[in-house]
């Protein structure tokens, strides 16, 4: 899951926002304003509802941030690379880079989040129990407790990609010894999960006409589909394991100055060497990259005017790679990146180029090999 928009760091690990963080949140507000809040704090005005209505939803977001801080400190405590934190449609998602280290591992990242939210859960409702709060606190902190406890127990569910799936996944790991039969049993029981609540969703938005039911659909789709990415996960880093990034990096590529004019740019490579994209160096050392779409798009005559480093992505905004990384990881990073380029640098020299192609079709050969 990309971000549309990134909010900085938390002990050092990046949170971002996806666009579909914005339709959830404006929904739970909503819901809060015109439903919940009325039905379990009768008397109070508009305003008041609309005020808890959004506190509780910025409380509610923040505990699900909380929640994946959790997974995302007993990651690094493991020694695994923290790529960032997503909130989304569905919450939150932690993003980390390579494979669990071993089957306590997981289990004890899987259960971080989980324990988040449980102590957020029970603080909320014991602090609404026992202060002698306004109505309005109250009741936002009641709904606060009780939603990160339904929260807890849906994600306790044994389905994977949900923590109770990860955490089973990691017992099956360590009983069977075997990481791939694991995720294959976990997903399956993931799938299984999907489709019962995409049967009963129907049933009650169908013969019952709660919309509710909708939503309920809407997750098991979600479950479904996360499971087969899970199945999909794992038969990609089963066919590409052992490959690193320079088996299949371009070595020493045509390179372009940033203080080039487009004109000689067009004169001195593309003529001469036709590629889609062009890493982009100044005195030895990397500094971005250049699709040629973007060269495309500049009129003919400005083509003496305008220079590479007007129409080149920063290095910032390119996937950067190392050599030696893991290619299933390098393919994670180019299939999140606009360009599906990455530049494989050593130190700040440029050692190599690494598309999201020829990692496709490095897939595609030894998937056929193993099947021959």
């Amino acid at each position: 899951m990309t971000d549309s928009i990134t909010l900085g760091r938390i002990a050092g690990i990046r949170i971002g926002v996806n666009w579909s963080w914005l339709v959830v949140f404006g929904l739970i507000v909503w819901t809060l304003y015109a439903g919940i809040f009325p039905q379990s704090n009768p008397g109070l005005g508009d305003g008041t509802y609309a005020v808890m209505a959004v506190v509780a939803a910025i409380l509610f977001f923040l505990s699900l941030l909380l929640h994946e801080l959790g997974h995302a400190l007993q990651a690094r405590r493991d020694g695994m690379e923290i790529e960032g934190i997503t909130l989304w449609l569905f919450g939150g998602v932690a993003k980390f880079k390579g494979m669990f280290p071993s089957a306590g591992a997981e289990f004890r990242i899987a259960i971080a989040g989980p324990l988040v939210s449980l102590v957020l859960g029970v603080g909320f409702v014991l602090l609404a129990w026992s202060a002698d709060f306004p109505s309005s606190v109250g009741g936002t902190l009641m709904w606060l407790g009780r939603i990160n406890l339904v929260l807890l127990v849906f994600n306790l569910l044994p389905a994977l990609p949900l923590d109770g799936g990860r955490v089973l996944r990691s017992a099956l790991w360590y009983l069977r010894g075997d990481f791939a039969s694991a995720t294959r049993l976990a997903a399956g029981i993931g799938r299984a999960f999907g489709y019962v609540f995409i049967a009963a969703g129907l049933f009650f938005f169908f013969f019952e006409g709660a919309f509710s039911g909708a939503w309920l659909a809407f997750i098991g789709w979600f479950l479904l589909s996360a499971a087969g990415a899970e199945d999909r996960a794992l038969l990609t880093r089963q066919t590409l394991g052992g490959l690193r990034v320079r088996d299949l990096m371009v070595p020493e590529p045509v390179t372009a100055s940033p203080e080039q004019t487009i004109g000689d740019f067009m004169d001195r490579l593309v003529w001469r060497e036709n590629h889609t994209t062009y890493p982009v160096v100044e005195n030895g050392r990397a500094v971005g990259l250049l699709p040629f779409r973007c060269v495309a798009a500049v009129p003919r005559g400005e083509w003496d005017e305008r220079r590479v480093h007007d129409c080149m992505l920063p290095l910032a905004e390119v996937p950067v790679l190392g050599a030696d990384d893991e290619l299933i990881d390098a393919a994670g990073d180019l299939q999140e990146s606009e360009v599906r380029r990455g530049l494989v640098l050593d130190g700040e020299r440029l050692v190599g180029l690494l598309s999201l192609t020829d990692v496709a079709r490095a897939f595609e050969l030894r998937r056929r090999l193993r099947r021959a």
